[in-house]
């Protein structure tokens, strides 16, 4: 099994739950600039070459792909759309080459920045893309070259996936917890919703869809809706961190770069009615610790005892999945996974 795009949180985490279950034939790879990244199974290669991808697929003659790799940075797409292109579709395209080659079952994730964001209701696969950043229209071009390529892939458009991250700062709740760890402003966007995802939960249903693959695109956000201000809220309380931290602001104050979407809220219905069961547990699972307005963080500082470990078992891992330990930092970082 190959696993693409492991400097991001939902390939990070794939790794770790693949390799422990299935040790050696899990393989990840990553950019070559990506050095600090390095253990067991993990393999640089530079998937912008389609030579390289090749030579990787000779090697290991993979029998599945999961392929999360992309760069989700939305002002450095926004002004350079050539390397949008050549990172988010031109990889998809060599990714999924290689893996018609060898005739290997595809499961793509992409993005619910696919959509501008509304009001009225959840989007449903039906709706048609509208992206506003560069960013979006790249994993556009990215799931229209997997469908032309391989109709029976799977396509998972997510949402935010929470879990931890190799560098500390790939992550939503690491980029934001980071600037609470070092009593700086964290500003977020009080009119952007998405819907957040435990990677437990996405590890598990990654596995079953191997298992048991359906094909199409599908919506796989959270049960959860949440602004990316009450998650910014939830993070502060969690982590016993300063509310004084925690800013908000509407998009249209941020000014015009990078755009942002609105409320690209995703209904997963289809995926769930496809799978026989909701794959998703609600982000965070404890409902008490959902905001319910914009000072709700003051008032729960007095009232939560929170802490880095808080943030690990509760926001990390699906505390209603008792099996899923999420892997340290030190499982990926300087040779020591699965020790």
């Amino acid at each position: 099994m190959l696993i693409t795009g492991i400097a991001g949180v939902p390939g990070y985490n794939a790794l770790h739950y693949f390799r422990s279950l299935y040790g050696e034939q899990v393989i990840g790879i990553r950019q070559p600039t990506m050095w600090p990244l390095i253990g067991e199974g993990i393999v640089a290669c530079e998937v912008e070459d389609a030579q390289q991808v090749d030579e990787l697929w000779a090697k290991y003659q993979f029998a599945s792909v999961l392929n999360c790799g992309g760069s989700c940075r939305l002002k450095s797409c926004e002004l350079d759309p050539a390397m949008a292109h050549r990172v988010n579709v031109t990889s998809t395209e060599n990714i999924i080459r290689a893996a018609v080659r060898h005739d290997a079952q595809i499961i793509h994730l992409s993005i619910d920045l696919v959509y501008s964001g509304r009001e009225d209701r959840g989007y449903h696969e039906g709706d048609p893309p509208d992206p506003v950043t560069v960013y979006g229209a790249k994993m556009v071009e990215a799931e229209r070259t997997v469908r032309q390529a391989r109709p029976d892939a799977c396509i998972l458009r997510i949402s935010l996936p929470m879990g931890i991250s190799f560098n500390g700062h790939a992550g939503a709740i690491d980029w934001i917890a980071s600037r609470f760890k070092q009593s700086k402003p964290a500003t977020l966007y009080t009119d952007e919703a998405r819907t957040p995802t435990y990677t437990d939960c996405m590890n598990r249903l990654f596995a079953r869809l191997m298992a048991r693959p359906i094909q199409g695109t599908f919506h796989a956000g959270g049960t959860r809706q949440l602004t990316l201000y009450q998650i910014a809220q939830i993070v502060n309380v969690v982590g016993g961190y300063d509310p004084d931290c925690l800013q908000g602001c509407l998009r249209i104050e941020a000014g015009p770069m990078p755009p942002r979407a609105g409320d690209v809220t995703m209904d997963s219905s289809k995926l769930a009615d496809a799978i026989g069961l909701e794959p998703f547990d609600p982000w965070p699972a404890d409902d008490t610790l959902v905001p319910t307005d914009s000072r709700w963080h003051y008032r729960m500082a007095n009232q939560f005892a929170g802490s880095e470990s808080a943030v690990h078992e509760l926001l990390y891992r699906n505390p209603q999945q008792p099996g899923a330990v999420p892997p340290s930092r030190d499982d990926l970082w300087g040779n020591r996974f699965n020790q």
